[in-house]
């Protein structure tokens, strides 16, 4: 059923602004309703500690390559490289090392409170 308070909006990646998070990370995002996208670059060497969320993530690697390791052991190792998606369910713990600069695009659902609000302490090192 159609509602008239819809809006269809049109973005360009390189008009979004870029968050430095990190000096080895930096991110665009754009969010809708229930779901956001992120184009999330990492410079070779960046580590993203071991962390999980509720949101559901699909990771596809558009250039270069991630180490994950999966689990509150870590004990799954996956190289996703470019072209790869990797998908995270929720609440999964998982952990990342950019191998060589790395561009990948993240999904999320539902959007990620913590990067909006930037209280993303674990990232911000």
């Amino acid at each position: 059923m159609p509602t008239s308070n819809r809006t269809v909006t049109h973005y360009t990646w390189d008009e979004m602004p870029k968050e430095n998070v990190s000096p080895l990370l930096d991110r665009r995002l754009i969010t809708g309703d229930r779901m956001m996208i992120a184009h999330v670059y990492l410079k070779k060497g960046c580590i993203v500690p071991k962390h999980h969320h509720e949101n559901e993530q699909i990771t596809y690697i558009i250039d270069g390559e991630l180490k994950f390791w999966i689990g509150e052991d870590e004990s799954q190792i996956i190289h996703v490289k470019a072209g790869e998606v990797l998908t995270i369910p929720s609440n999964v713990p998982h952990k990342a090392e950019a191998i060589v600069d790395t561009l990948d695009v993240d999904v999320f659902d539902p959007p990620r409170q913590d990067w909006l609000d930037k209280t993303d302490a674990y990232l911000r090192k």
